[in-house]
């Protein structure tokens, strides 16, 4: 598995820590910012990771900032990108199942790094049900073409 992580300044910290927590389970990163804890503009780092998603060059994007929203919005902006901001287990699970969520988002000023790491597991390995959820994704490409 191929994640693109990315956040701004004010989760800079919680995605290293992500980061350190995807490797040791053998799962592949591609860290596309920030790299400091610096004031930084999120939605560079939204987009590259997001369009690389799209891409089809990760299987699934991982991003933070301060609220989440930023991310989410940034990633959401990019055709194929179904971002969910997720700030419970149960988001996650349901955003996979029946919207085939390929970007995870979550604020680091919300949730701390035991949640985060349970969000991130849940979203990694729940899969989509398909189906009629199949068709409404199709729907989502269609409306934004």
């Amino acid at each position: 598995m191929r994640i693109a992580l990315a956040s701004d300044h004010a989760a800079f910290n919680l995605k290293e820590q992500i980061k350190e927590y995807l490797l040791n389970k053998n799962i592949e990163v591609k860290d596309f910012g920030s790299f400091s804890d610096a004031s930084a503009d999120y939605p560079l780092y939204a987009f590259n990771a997001a369009k690389a998603v799209a891409n089809k060059e990760f299987e699934f994007g991982i991003m933070m900032c301060g609220s989440g929203q930023g991310m989410q919005m940034t990633a959401n902006k990019i055709y194929d990108i179904r971002a969910a901001l997720c700030h419970s287990v149960a988001m996650a699970e349901i955003t996979r199942k029946h919207n085939n969520a390929n970007v995870l988002t979550f604020g680091s000023r919300f949730i701390g790094y035991e949640t985060a790491t349970e969000i991130v597991d849940a979203f990694l390995n729940t899969a989509f049900e398909g189906g009629r959820h199949q068709r409404r994704i199709e729907l989502m490409n269609e409306l934004t073409k």
